[in-house]
């Protein structure tokens, strides 16, 4: 069976922090003080066009020369500064697994872990003679399908992996009572990453739709049954059903919408037909007494869907996924297939990673935290995590200013926002509790078996959790991870130890470019709590409306500005970036640079910053923020990031963010005219 996929928080993802800036001291309002001595100005000179004017084009600016000359490598669909620190994480990962694989271990420990299952899946010889033999088990279980009350029992205990269950149950905080558990049930089923895939009817989604029809007869003929072309139109006519009824990534952004707390016999009646008790049941959630639905009108339909479909069909839909889940991890025809549709038809990848790379991201993706423990012990300094500290106290008190000095906002939902920003809990690094992996047993020799008990073994873990009170230690990021994310339901931000290194904190640089870079990255992670929807969760973490009518209106016309700014862009051919589904992401980058301007101009205490390099302070800030967002996408990768990603390409977090922001304007004298300057009326201003 392939690994589930946990949802255990509501995280908001941005992509990317570090540490905090060099040769500083805290003053008495918290905030830093530098002294400029031997500080190079941080940007990388190389990798600006200077042909092109800041005021026309910002991110060509900075970034041209590198985009010119930069190549993305053949086994990646997209390539820039987030890449190269996630390439730099993964060969230090991949250095501590072979060292462990190398050498004697002792059963059952966390190294013997490690290393067999990075040697079960490096193991070519041994794949290519299974074959398909090791779900052969999960194939008879669905041919012995005989009806209806079957198929339920088999999507309940198929939730511990994940495989072709059109509704996926999860469990995790309760969003209106944060201190609690809850169950919580999803939408789920496709082979394709949207329902968007399924529904568009321009001619690249009508291609792409029929190449993925030919995959599954591929995978369908490779695993020796019968009527591949049959049985594929069927596969993809009821995924098109199953697309139809699902709701679309905007809709699923709502948090009010999406929660809705039922009882058992509450959704029985919503969405009749399927035996609602059994399936939680089958699951091992027997005794829960209610459970958040996300989609209650996909839940309607899917149970029309189950009913009305005979049961041969979803054997067939079963078997495919199975099968598709698990196959870049069966031999090399299965893993070739799975590569040709997914990586090469989906995101432009010219060749496959090596067998090397995907093994030890399959053990990063499995064992995670104990990985994540060795990583830490090689790899994470501890002061960065003290001038992280220290960085993050002088964001939350620019934040605090920024509200006070809020000119739409009245002065009751201020206080509110001021409660909810000092309960802003922080962690940096790595986990002061590591997650325990001894349910879990690996062999050399047994790659299906041993993902099939790690997955087990999580699901064990998740459900375990209810009537238990909340663990607020708990990572919803590896140490490892080059990342950063916000939990609304914990009220916290999160940057892990793989994040705090260059390009994104340069010890060598001043604090202008710092703050521009990583700083605008903390801001981001903090404003994501004051966003569209983490704005509805409180400081405790509980969804609640803690805003005046006046207020609430406010913010939502300054937002429907944002929505409209970046529906224009057009990165690749019809294909316009959505604004409600970026809303948030985009209300972080803009909130969060401002605020980390703001942290800046405190830090130098009344004081003029240095000319570096022939630019001064306020200019190298947003350079700092350019360079961290240069990127190239492949149009593949670049189509499905417009899609399905609520994160806008790096280019338009330069330009979007900045062609709001009159920093930016009296930095580089932006004037009418000019491509980077929007008329006052339609700037955004938020936070």
């Amino acid at each position: 069976m392939i690994k589930m996929t946990t949802v255990a928080l509501s995280i908001a993802l941005a992509l990317g922090v570090a540490s905090c800036s060099n040769s500083s001291v805290t003053t008495e309002n918290n905030t830093a003080v530098q002294t400029q001595t031997g500080l190079s100005s941080g940007i990388e000179l190389a990798n600006m066009d200077t042909s092109v004017a800041p005021q026309q084009d910002f991110f060509h600016y900075v970034n041209g020369s590198w985009m010119e000359k930069t190549e993305i490598p053949a086994d990646k669909a997209r390539w820039g500064s987030f890449d190269e620190l996630r390439e730099n994480a993964e060969k230090q990962v991949l250095a501590i697994v072979q060292q462990l694989a190398a050498e004697q271990q002792a059963k059952g420990s966390d190294e013997q872990k490690i290393a067999d299952l990075y040697k079960s899946f490096l193991d070519a010889e041994l794949a290519e003679v299974l074959g398909l033999n090791p779900l052969r088990p999960e194939l008879a279980q669905i041919d012995n399908l005989k009806s209806h009350q079957d198929l339920t029992a088999l999507w309940g205990e198929w939730q511990r992996y994940r495989v072709g269950t059109p509704v996926a149950l999860f469990v995790g905080q309760d969003q209106k009572q944060s201190d609690q558990y809850i169950t919580g049930a999803s939408q789920a089923g496709l082979g394709l990453p949207d329902r968007d895939y399924y529904l568009k009817d321009d001619e690249r989604s009508v291609e792409l739709l029929g190449q993925y029809q030919a995959f599954i007869a591929k995978l369908w003929t490779l695993a020796g049954m019968d009527n591949a072309e049959q049985a594929a139109a069927d596969i993809v006519a009821l995924e098109k059903q199953i697309a139809a009824a699902q709701w679309s990534r905007v809709q699923n952004r709502d948090r009010n919408a999406t929660y809705n707390k039922l009882t058992i016999a509450e959704l029985t009646k919503l969405a009749p037909g399927f035996n609602w008790q059994a399936f939680v049941t089958a699951a091992g959630l027997g005794n829960i007494n209610e459970l958040v639905v996300r989609q209650p009108s996909y839940f309607t339909e899917f149970a029309k869907l189950q009913a009305n479909t005979p049961v041969v069909q979803w054997q067939q839909y079963l078997k495919f996924h199975l099968v598709r889940s698990n196959a870049s991890n069966l031999s090399s025809a299965f893993a070739d297939a799975s590569f040709e549709f997914y990586g090469k038809t989906l995101n432009g990848l010219q060749e496959q990673r090596s067998r090397e790379k995907r093994a030890v991201s399959l053990v990063d993706s499995n064992l995670g935290f104990m990985v994540g423990k060795k990583y830490v012990e090689q790899h994470f300094k501890p002061e960065a995590k003290a001038r992280m500290d220290q960085m993050i106290e002088n964001l939350r008190v620019a934040f605090r200013q920024s509200i006070d000095e809020l000119e739409w906002m009245s002065p009751v939902t201020k206080k509110q926002a001021q409660i909810k920003l000092a309960k802003f809990n922080t962690k940096i690094g790595y986990p002061d509790k590591w997650r325990d992996y001894s349910c879990v047993e690996i062999s050399p020799t047994d790659l299906i078996g041993n993902l099939r008990r790690s997955a087990e073994c999580e699901y064990q873990r998740i459900i375990e959790r209810l009537g238990k009170p909340v663990d607020r230690t708990e990572w919803g990021m590896t140490p490892q991870t080059v990342n950063a994310y916000y939990s609304s339901t914990m009220n916290e931000i999160v940057f892990p130890a793989a994040i705090l290194q260059p390009p994104f904190f340069n010890v060598d640089a001043d604090d202008a470019v710092n703050y521009g870079a990583i700083g605008g990255v903390i801001g981001h992670e903090f404003t994501h709590g004051f966003d569209d929807q983490g704005r509805r969760s409180d400081g405790d973490g509980n969804l609640r409306d803690w805003w005046t009518e006046q207020d609430a209106a406010q913010f939502q016309g300054r937002a429907q500005l944002m929505i409209d700014q970046y529906s224009a862009f057009n990165p690749i051919d019809d294909l316009h970036l959505q604004g409600a589904l970026g809303l948030g992401e985009n209300i972080a980058d803009l909130g969060g640079l401002t605020v980390s301007y703001k942290a800046y101009q405190n830090s130098l205490n009344g004081q003029a910053g240095a000319v570096i390099d022939g630019f001064t302070p306020e200019q190298r800030f947003f350079m700092g923020w350019g360079q961290v967002w240069r990127i190239k996408f492949r149009d593949e990768a670049l189509r499905q990031q417009v899609i399905t990603g609520p994160h806008s390409p790096g280019m338009y977090r330069v330009l979007g963010t900045l062609s709001n922001m009159p920093q930016f304007y009296q930095a580089y004298d932006i004037k009418p005219g000019d491509g980077m300057y929007r008329d006052d009326k339609v700037r955004v201003k938020i936070w």
